[in-house]
């Protein structure tokens, strides 16, 4: 479950990371708290740190477009190292899809795990519509990792269809894909997503761990 904090640059109404945090321990069996903080703060590694051992957040999500950063702004780089060193991971909506913007891109990403191996990556949307720049990126760094959060939906195939030649590199990268959905914010049924995974026939084994064993692995379910 995701939170916003970031009311100084994106207008969004922000909900408290606390208060996720707080319903998330309140139903720990269906939950698990993900944080954001505005890598622009002055408190931004102070608040993720306090935020990691006081309120037991298990990741963080950042969303460039939204607010309004550079992923590989060096401004930044404090606050990944602080998330790569508690070990948690982030989601990042770093594409290009499925809309555009100035702050995306996998070079900026690249430039970030290039500083930060450690950092515990998952790439949101299959990095729609890089997604082959994003698959090389997993190829090359072990912690990166890529959720499916629209992909291979109707929807993300009439905008930008996943290449069919890719799909074995898919295959090889059955343990470091996990099952998003961005529920509900989605412009389909959330089983959609589902029937979309099953089609790629890829296998039970496949769809068994990015349905389950590998989000289960990584958060130590």
């Amino acid at each position: 479950v995701f939170t916003v904090d970031w009311e100084s640059r994106s207008g969004i109404p922000p909900i408290p990371n606390e208060e996720i945090a707080e319903g998330a321990a309140a139903n720990a069996d269906v939950l698990i708290p993900f944080a954001s903080v505005d890598p622009a703060r002055p408190d931004a590694v102070a608040r993720a740190r306090r935020l990691i051992a006081d309120h037991g957040v298990k990741g963080f999500k950042f969303h460039p477009n939204l607010q309004a950063f550079f992923p590989n702004d060096r401004s930044a780089y404090p606050l990944y190292e602080a998330i790569a060193e508690a070990g948690v991971p982030v989601v990042i909506h770093c594409g290009s899809g499925p809309a555009p913007g100035k702050y995306t891109g996998p070079e900026r990403v690249e430039r970030v795990l290039a500083r930060h191996p450690r950092l515990r990556l998952i790439v949101a949307h299959m990095g729609m519509p890089e997604y082959e720049d994003f698959l090389d990126l997993a190829e090359r760094y072990q912690d990166v990792r890529l959720d499916t959060t629209m992909a291979f939906t109707d929807f993300a195939e009439e905008l930008s269809p996943f290449p069919r030649g890719a799909l074995p590199r898919l295959a090889a990268l059955g343990d470091r894909i996990l099952l998003g959905t961005d529920f509900p914010s989605i412009p389909y049924r959330s089983l959609h997503q589902l029937h979309a995974l099953e089609r790629l026939d890829l296998g039970d084994d496949w769809l068994r761990a990015v349905c389950h064993d590998n989000g289960a692995r990584l958060f130590s379910v």
